[in-house]
């Protein structure tokens, strides 16, 4: 499926439901698209028997995704409690080129929500996935912390993603490159503060392995990274917190589990892929 140039450029902008937060959202390159329907609650998943092996990947189809994927994973605190559900579904297929028209990417569009451990909605994103060549990529708006932004209301937010590298090939001992998002806040007069997630330090750990989560089992790469995130109301205030992150990454599927430290390497929380149709 491809979209005309004008259907196309409403759906690879960035929007997003946060409760209690009132503003405007836009990025650097488009126009702010419709919010669409909520992500459709799922139905509670039993853990599933061992999957097979993925197959190759395939840049026709980021991540292995179809036009009628969906991905549902749980997230729990240190001590295994339900924290909620991150719910994605495909919403269409894409494709961009360079000026030349040499260098072929496939798009993947998809509706993201977040879900509390009672089943209501905490925010909404509309996420582009990419592949091109031999690489698949994530959108960086996938990184943003939206509690940082809570404080700021009724104001104009312009976010400048840098998407997230996800080699078919990886191998240990490599550096990935760093991606995230940055968030302009502002009003209509002047500039208030900027709020940044970065995934930086990117490196291959070992792998592959085999993980076994809820969705079957996996051969995948440990990537580890630190997670910065940043708000900086004024060029001499900075707030600054950091995470160590550990993704478990399965080419021509995805991450499939997600640890999350603080900086004194205690365990914060977890994500796990408990459903998957391709």
């Amino acid at each position: 499926m491809h979209f005309s140039p004008a259907s196309f450029s409403l759906l690879t902008g960035t929007a997003f439901a946060l409760a209690g937060l009132g503003s405007c959202t836009s990025t650097a390159s488009s126009a702010r698209p419709e919010s669409g329907a909520a992500v459709a609650p799922s139905a509670p998943v039993a853990a599933a028997p061992a999957a097979s092996p993925a197959s190759p990947p395939d840049c026709a189809h980021p991540f292995g995704l179809t036009s009628s994927g969906e991905l549902l994973y749980t997230l729990t605190d240190a001590n295994g409690k339900p924290l909620g559900e991150l719910r994605q579904r495909v919403v269409g297929f894409g494709e961009e080129a360079n000026k030349k028209g040499t260098i072929k990417t496939t798009t993947v569009l998809l509706k993201s929500g977040r879900y509390d451990a009672a089943g209501k909605l905490i925010h909404q994103q509309d996420l582009t996935f990419r592949c091109r060549q031999d690489t698949a990529f994530t959108d960086g708006m996938v990184e943003m912390e939206f509690d940082n932004l809570r404080s700021f209301r009724d104001r104009y937010f312009t976010d400048v993603p840098t998407p997230l590298a996800w080699p078919h090939q990886p191998a240990a001992g490599s550096r990935l490159p760093s991606g995230g998002v940055v968030t302009d806040v502002r009003s209509s007069a002047v500039d208030i503060a900027k709020v940044s997630t970065q995934l930086q330090n990117r490196r291959v750990v070992s792998g592959p392995q085999d993980v076994t989560v809820p969705a079957g089992t996996f051969a995948c790469y440990k990537i580890e990274a630190e997670r910065e995130a940043v708000v900086q109301p004024k060029p001499d205030i900075v707030r600054r917190t950091s995470q160590r992150v550990i993704d478990f990454y399965s080419p021509g599927v995805g991450v499939v589990r997600t640890e999350v430290y603080d900086k004194n390497n205690k365990l914060q929380s977890t994500s796990v892929l408990t459903r998957r149709t391709p």
